[in-house]
C-alpha cells in the first residue's frame, strides 16, 4: 500500500482517486480549503497533480518544501482554453508543463504519464477496442519504476508502457493535447488514446 496525495478534485482527480483506492492504496484528495494540499502532500509518499494545467505551475511551486524528496505524477496539460473550452494552444511551447515543474522543484522527482488520453483510459485501458499506450517521462528511473507499478494497479499491463526518457520528452506527449478538440469535434466525447502498435 502506498499514501498517495490527489491534487484536484475534479472527473480526473475524482476518477483516479477512487480507482487507486479500490486498488488498496491510502488516498487523499485535497479539498480547496487554505492548506489542504499542503497537507495531503506533507503526509504523501506519491503526489498526483490532476489540477487545471495552466495553474499548476503557481500552485505546485507553492508546495515545494512539502513536495521535497516526493514523487510527483503530473497528469495535466497546460493550454489556453478555445470558445467552445476545448484545448486551443500549449501555454508552454518549446517546452512542457512537467519540465517547468521539475525546473520549480527541483528536489522533488516529476514524472509525466497519462496525459494523452480522455480520462476514462486513465482507470480502464481494457475497455478500448484497441491497446492504448500510457507514456512515462522523467528524470528518475526508480520513480518511473514505482509510477509503472502504480499504473499497473489502474489495469495497465507492463507491455502498454512506454519508458521515453527524460522530463523533456514530455514535450511530446503534452503536445498530443493538441489532437483532442478535433478529435471530440469528429468523434464526440467518446474515450480514446494514443496508441503506438508495432
Amino acid at each position: 500500500m502506498t499514501t498517495i496525495a490527489v491534487l484536484g478534485n475534479g472527473r480526473v482527480g475524482g476518477n483516479l482517486a477512487a480507482a487507486l483506492t479500490r486498488a488498496g492504496h491510502d488516498v487523499t484528495v485535497a479539498s480547496r480549503t487554505p492548506g489542504a494540499a499542503a497537507d495531503a502532500a506533507r503526509r504523501a509518499q506519491i503526489v498526483i497533480n490532476a489540477t487545471p494545467g495552466a495553474g499548476s505551475l503557481e500552485r505546485l511551486a507553492a508546495l515545494r518544501e512539502e513536495l521535497r524528496d516526493k514523487i510527483l505524477v503530473d497528469v495535466s496539460n497546460a493550454t489556453t482554453d478555445g470558445p467552445d473550452g476545448l484545448p486551443a494552444d500549449l501555454l508552454y511551447p518549446g517546452s512542457s508543463l512537467a519540465e517547468q515543474l521539475q525546473e520549480a522543484l527541483p528536489e522533488t522527482r516529476v514524472v509525466k504519464t497519462l496525459n494523452t488520453m480522455l480520462f476514462p483510459v486513465m482507470t480502464a485501458p481494457a475497455t478500448l477496442t484497441r491497446t492504448p499506450t500510457a507514456f512515462l517521462s522523467g528524470e528518475d528511473p526508480q520513480a518511473k519504476q514505482t509510477v509503472r507499478a502504480v499504473l499497473t494497479d489502474l489495469g495497465w499491463h507492463n507491455a502498454w508502457i512506454t519508458d521515453l526518457g527524460g522530463i523533456r520528452t514530455a514535450r511530446a506527449t503534452e503536445a498530443a493535447i493538441l489532437f483532442v478538440p478535433h478529435v471530440i469535434r469528429s468523434s464526440g466525447f467518446t474515450p480514446f488514446a494514443i496508441s503506438i502498435t508495432r
